[in-house]
């Protein structure tokens, strides 16, 4: 016999309306976690808190101690309403777990409402005016962040439906308090390693040479531009006794304070080496000291000459660096030497080139920064176009580093570029 299948119907829940007086709170509850949590100045944060939102909510006086990790401490950053802590000064600190309702509160992670202070073991005196107090602690993520306080001059003057909203409050502050806290972090970081960095530039700007070397027959500038603050490009003019001049340009491998701090050593080495020995000998002794004492992975590539002006002979050698480029009776070539590995790679010997300066011609020594140096449509300047513009007979150091910084057109320099220009 077939049966009637069953209908089951869903009796109807009952939703109970808001009251106008809780939509009113979670709208202003809104609104304030709107206010603040854009905020990221921690002291405008606070005080926007304590001198603004929380009298909207009720609060007579209220006060925000911020977390101490370091020290166990939580430290008054604002104060709002009570003579008493003006008294006492922002920067009052009371010990977690041991100090007043606040070092309880911060102890135990929960709130504590006193609506008779005068009965609370934990409260500790302030403004004789109040009669009961919240203390509310702010936490994120489960740690502490501080805790908010708030009191009044009547007894049990914060029922229950706005302890409840004072929560919820605390935990937008604590997470408006904490990322304020991260950012002024950040911020105070960026501002220490902006200050070492510009420290660190004066130092090794310090160690360029400060003024241009007299040899008379030749004209010779240096210039060096790093990629950031700091940079491992390197140029020096190292005068001798016997009226030679030597010249060097060098790139540690890397940029930043890395490669600053490794250029200033391969600096105090060359100088401690260069007198009275040829180029070769020069980079011979100085790779044996780099493979040594360099770290793994780290080199340098470097070009190393003594100019004699008696003789207008230059003579250099070159350890894996470009080539020197040369302009005589109009004619622009590249020199070579037959072996050389960069510092601090593996041993080895090095080999010399010599040229004579006659008068007229031009010497140019410069790092891969220029030759390197990549357009917006990343594009290289290479050889052709520094030979192109070297050749131009106003051409400069600082003229071959504009004719670069033209060329990048906004994409900023990638690597350190550096050139020294000998004239005859």
């Amino acid at each position: 016999m077939a049966t009637t299948p069953r209908v089951i119907t869903a009796e109807p829940i009952a939703v109970r309306p808001l009251a106008s007086s809780q939509v009113d709170e979670l709208l202003k509850l809104q609104r304030a976690a709107q206010n603040i949590s854009s905020i990221l100045d921690l002291d405008r944060l606070i005080d926007k808190v304590v001198n603004d939102v929380a009298p909207s909510f009720g609060c007579v006086d209220a006060d925000i101690y911020l977390h101490d990790e370091e020290r166990g401490e939580l430290t008054l950053a604002c104060a709002h309403g009570c003579a008493g802590c003006a008294v006492c000064g922002v920067g009052n600190s009371l010990k977690i777990g041991k100090e007043g309702m606040v070092g309880y509160v911060a102890a135990t992670g929960q709130m504590r409402y006193a609506p008779d202070v005068r009965k609370d073991p934990y409260y500790i005196g302030c403004e004789e005016s109040t009669l009961s107090e919240v203390a509310i602690p702010l936490h994120v993520d489960g740690k502490l962040i501080g805790v908010f306080t708030a009191s009044h001059p009547e007894l049990d003057a914060f029922p229950a439906d706005q302890l409840r909203l004072l929560q919820a409050l605390s935990g937008y502050v604590a997470v408006a308090v904490h990322n304020a806290r991260r950012f002024q972090e950040e911020q105070h970081q960026r501002q220490e390693m902006s200050r070492e960095a510009n420290e660190a530039r004066k130092i090794q700007q310090a160690l360029l040479p400060r003024c241009l070397p007299y040899i008379p027959g030749f004209a010779i500038s240096g210039l060096s531009t790093p990629a950031g603050a700091v940079g491992g490009d390197w140029y020096d003019f190292i005068p001798f006794d016997d009226g030679r001049w030597g010249l060097v340009l060098a790139d540690v491998s890397g940029k930043g304070m890395a490669a600053a701090l490794l250029m200033s050593a391969t600096r105090g080495m060359l100088r401690s080496l260069a007198d009275a020995c040829c180029p070769s000998q020069v980079l011979t002794k100085l790779n044996e000291l780099l493979v040594k004492d360099f770290p793994s992975g780290r080199f340098v590539t470097m070009v190393y000459g003594i100019l004699d002006p008696a003789t207008r002979v230059l003579k250099f050698a070159s350890a894996g660096h470009l080539r020197p480029l040369l302009i005589e009776n109009g004619e622009a070539r590249f020199l070579n030497t037959e072996r050389g590995l960069p510092l601090g790679i593996g041993l080895g010997d090095y080999s010399e080139a010599e040229v004579h300066l006659a008068e007229g011609s031009r010497l140019l020594f410069y790092s891969d920064g220029i030759t390197e140096a990549t357009s917006p449509e990343d594009e290289e300047y290479g050889a052709d176009r520094l030979e192109q513009h070297f050749q131009r007979s106003e051409a400069s150091a600082e003229s071959i580093l504009a004719d670069v910084r033209s060329f990048a057109n906004g994409a900023g320099l990638r690597d350190d570029a550096t050139v020294i220009l000998v004239k005859a």
